[in-house]
């Protein structure tokens, strides 16, 4: 039988890196996104099995229809909840609507789609089946600017150790883990790379690739390890941060005066390069 994974939030980034290299180890892959067509394209570009659905995270029977939809196919052994929206402001500049969606999708979604799997994995559990859940370095510590998301990331954290421990006090075979990146550069990132406020994100000494994050992700299916922060360095350096939250403030108020120095230079830099990149197509059209 048809070894089955689910990745939510597979049309773009961490999601459509992750999904490639869990078809590439032999899962028939269902990569889900809001974006019904993104996730299409997606699995279009794997081939093979590869199949996709539109789901919109924050709704619970959402999960479920997919969890049904892959258990179709196979056993469903793996399920990845990668979904999430990063937004950047002072907390109290967030509008209400911006909350709701953070929590909605980066916590409530994690929570249904880590159900969605329970119920559908446990009957037949093997042993082999893992639920991966994609946190983020903010899960440690403070994160001025980013306090909304980083409280998300932080309630991430927090289910998944605790799931894990629901799991283990039933019998029930399956692992869960958690993901910590550092600032990567992805079109989600991307899209907040004028915002003051994403500053500390380029604090790091460099953004990691989409394909590093994946690689990560896709490595928990071979460990035991239920917390894993990429890279472990900067990592240790958050998890300090959360010990001494008066320190750990005054370390993310360093981190964030380079991190706006680094992201003014990216973006001088970008700028540069795409006033050179039309130069040359003007000299192209003139030739």
């Amino acid at each position: 039988m048809d070894r089955v994974a689910v990745v939510t939030g597979a049309g773009r980034g961490f999601g459509r890196e992750i999904a490639r290299r869990l078809a590439g180890r032999g899962y028939t892959v269902l990569a889900s996104d809001v974006d019904g067509n993104a996730a299409q394209q997606t699995a279009e570009a794997i081939g093979g099995k590869a199949f996709s659905m539109a789901l919109d995270v924050r709704d619970p029977d959402a999960h479920r229809a997919a969890a049904a939809a892959a258990s179709e196919q196979g056993r469903l052994a793996v399920w990845i909840n990668n979904a999430g929206v990063l937004r950047t402001d002072k907390a109290w500049e967030h509008g209400d609507d911006e909350v709701a969606l953070s929590v909605e999708t980066n916590v409530l979604g994690v929570m249904y789609g880590a159900r969605a799997a329970v119920d559908a994995m446990r009957a037949g559990a093997a042993g082999d089946e893992h639920i991966i859940n994609m946190a983020s370095l903010s899960s440690f510590g403070p994160v001025p600017g980013l306090a909304v998301y980083g409280a998300t990331k932080h309630a991430v954290l927090g289910f998944t150790s605790s799931l894990q421990g629901d799991l283990q006090q039933a019998g029930i075979p399956i692992r869960m883990h958690a993901l910590c990146p550092d600032g990567a550069d992805t079109a989600m990132v991307r899209e907040h790379d004028s915002d003051e406020d994403a500053a500390i994100i380029w604090s790091a000494p460099r953004l990691l690739s989409a394909g590093e994050v994946a690689d990560a992700v896709v490595g928990l299916l071979d460990s035991k390890r239920i917390v894993q922060s990429l890279p472990g360095r900067r990592g240790a350096l958050a998890r300090v941060s959360g010990l001494a939250p008066r320190a750990g403030l005054m370390l993310t108020g360093a981190l964030r005066r380079l991190g706006e120095r680094k992201r003014e230079a990216d973006l001088a830099e970008r700028a540069q390069t795409g006033a050179t990149a039309q130069d040359t197509d003007k000299e192209a059209v003139r030739q």
